[in-house]
């Protein structure tokens, strides 16, 4: 897939402006967006990724345009797993309404950078070393496993653990009681204070950074084009502020999400071990030349197992919720 360096630089142009549009225009007041608000703006965006899917494919033929759309539906699923932990820290911090959009705007910010610069590492990676794709596989799978086995555990907070960084700066450095509107730091009586809305956004900040981790050896095990891995991170991030104050409670009742990423994870892991395999320099793996017999996956099954895959998770999850409530109201009734 040859990419014009004038289409680089619409895109990114293009991207810069949406986001500038969402910060100075939407997100222009501390405020709770209202559900008509929050699914305009989802739904206009959802419709531009699928646009530009639908581009893709005219433009460069049907297996980049599947290639991207598998990489899309990918990196929103988890960035709704993203959502659900921002969800957990805006309760644990307790940060009030009116500021929540505000937080989680900077906290998409910090996400787009860091997926930027892994996107960029990734790329120059594979261009040196094709065996970097058995790292990426193990990792994956390792992180399947691990999602799974955290996906049976009862915790309310889903897992979550406030990152070291943080508990370090709640105890070395002076913060203010008061939130002081969306300040990040505030001087008072002479002396310089961080605000709770500091620790809001670092928190956010270092699960952006965790979740960077997971999300781009996955969209490389999808599509091995910089310019789609770096197009599908940023369609899946648009939005999901919205979709924060819109499904809010949704998120929580998706009691089988966890399963069907760690499913998603391992499969994927699984294709980049292939692939791996099939494109093997590794000296001790069958002396250095490629295994014939390692498959390789094509885009239209991955494309077909991921959205089996979410709508398996969806309907199971809202199944299983509506019959806990069911019975939760003939246990209220009896």
């Amino acid at each position: 897939m040859h990419v014009e360096p004038w289409l680089w630089w619409t895109t990114v142009l293009v991207t810069l402006a949406l986001l500038l549009f969402d910060v100075f225009i939407i997100g222009r007041r501390p405020h709770t967006p209202t559900m008509k608000e929050s699914g305009t703006y989802l739904a206009g965006y959802i419709g531009l990724a699928i646009l530009f899917g639908l581009m893709v494919w005219w433009q460069f033929g049907a297996q980049y345009g599947g290639e991207f759309f598998a990489g899309w539906l990918t990196e929103y699923s988890l960035s709704i797993d993203n959502l659900f932990i921002f969800i957990i820290i805006m309760g644990k911090l307790a940060v009030p309404r009116q500021y929540q959009q505000t937080a989680l705007l900077i906290g998409i910010v910090i996400a787009l950078v860091l997926r930027g610069i892994f996107i960029a590492v990734g790329a120059a990676a594979i261009e040196q070393f094709s065996w970097v794709f058995y790292l990426f596989g193990a990792f994956l799978i390792l992180t399947a496993v691990n999602l799974f086995r955290e996906a049976g555990d009862d915790d309310e907070d889903g897992g979550y653990e406030e990152p070291r960084v943080v508990r370090y700066v709640k105890r070395h450095f002076p913060i203010s009681e008061d939130w002081n509107g969306v300040k990040l730091s505030v001087k008072i009586d002479g002396k310089r204070l961080l605000t709770p809305m500091f620790i809001v956004v670092l928190s956010l900040g270092m699960t952006d950074l965790l979740f960077a981790l997971d999300s781009i050896p996955a969209i490389y095990g999808l599509t091995s084009e910089p310019y789609l891995v770096f197009t599908a991170n940023v369609f899946a991030l648009m939005g999901l502020r919205q979709l924060y104050f819109l499904i809010g409670d949704l998120l929580r009742r998706l009691v089988y999400l966890s399963y069907g990423l760690s499913f998603l994870l391992l499969f994927i892991g699984v294709k980049l071990v292939f692939h791996a395999m099939h494109e093997n320099e590794l000296p001790f793996i069958n002396g250095g030349e490629p295994v014939e017999w390692a498959p390789e996956i094509p885009i239209w099954l991955s494309l077909l197992v991921i959205v089996g895959t979410l709508v398996v998770t969806a309907v199971a999850s809202l199944a299983k919720d509506r019959s806990d409530r069911r019975k939760a109201e003939s246990s209220a009734a009896g």
